[in-house]
């Protein structure tokens, strides 16, 4: 299909070189042979009258007209899977859409994945491809690269639209008999170990939990950072170190795990987390449907909260 005189898969096919900055690459992601990505490249920089993308050194640099021309492209790309994403009706026994979410491990042990291993049942043909949460989050959803952000309320874009999906309290996590854990935890008692914090992402944020306590001034002893939530019960089990973690995700946890749980002696607020979308998204039935899954699994899930 062509608009003005442009052949619009060669849009998608620019998305992809300024990705990978490299023609053999962007050709593997897009399915294509070396030769005809080539071939999509030439036609772009005649169109524009451009160079677009300059090889140095066994790498692709950008020129500045196409650093320029990126988000236009991006936004369009967005767009246009927003068109076709929208019908007027969304059959999940049928579908066979795949939908990308960005989530937290936290989320996607204790919420995504009873629901992923139930779609084998209820809806067969659809597919969700999760992602561990980028500080380029936000560049995901204009650009179309993922569909779905589950992130904490306060991180949440006002400038595009969310849902309410689930809250959340902690609970002061260690090894099963944990002399802390025994009857009421006092504030001696959690502050007298060394603790397990959690840092996420590529920004390496800290969790609800522990960001809180920092604020309110409680000081731990830092036993050990980790990257997620996941590896935490087994680090738990073997040491008298303790940590902070989720209702849903501790409780889950101590199912399979030699570990303990009890109500710190802070009162923490509450964790909400936020569904987030791209405007292009808002009615998009199939988007919806995903959203109420999630909404609905929460509600049923436990949290003992």
């Amino acid at each position: 299909m062509r608009f003005k005189g442009l052949d619009l898969n060669l849009l998608v096919a620019f998305d992809a070189l300024m990705a990978d900055r490299s023609v053999s690459r962007a050709a593997e992601r897009m399915h294509l042979s070396q030769p005809a990505m080539s071939n999509a490249l030439s036609r772009l920089r005649a169109y524009f009258s451009d160079e677009l993308l300059i090889a140095h050194s066994k790498r692709m640099y950008p020129t500045p007209f196409a650093e320029t021309l990126l988000p236009q492209v991006q936004a369009a790309l967005a767009t246009m899977e927003g068109v076709v994403a929208t019908s007027r009706h969304f059959d999940p026994a049928t579908s066979v859409r795949t939908f990308r979410v960005m989530a937290s491990d936290y989320i996607a042990t204790a919420v995504l994945f009873p629901i992923i291993t139930r779609l084998a049942t209820i809806a067969p043909g659809v597919r969700i491809e999760l992602l561990l949460p980028s500080q380029r989050r936000i560049e995901l959803l204009d650009s179309g690269g993922i569909d779905l952000l589950i992130t904490l309320q306060p991180y949440v874009t006002p400038t595009l639209p969310s849902d309410y999906l689930l809250e959340d309290r902690y609970w002061l996590v260690g090894r099963a008999g944990h002399p802390a854990l025994a009857g009421r935890v006092t504030q001696e008692a959690m502050l007298a170990y060394g603790h397990i914090l959690v840092a996420i992402g590529e920004e390496r944020l800290p969790s609800f939990g522990d960001a809180y306590l920092e604020r309110i001034g409680v000081q731990r002893r830092v036993a050990m950072t980790a990257p997620n939530f996941a590896m935490l019960p087994w680090l738990l089990q073997e040491t008298d170190w303790l940590t902070l973690m989720q209702g849903r995700l501790a409780h889950l946890m101590a199912r399979n795990f030699a570990i303990a749980l009890a109500p710190p002696p802070f009162e923490i607020p509450p964790l909400v987390e936020m569904a987030q979308y791209h405007v292009t998204r808002a009615n998009d039935p199939g988007l919806r449907w995903l959203i109420d899954t999630i909404r609905t699994q929460a509600a049923g899930g436990s949290s003992r909260i």
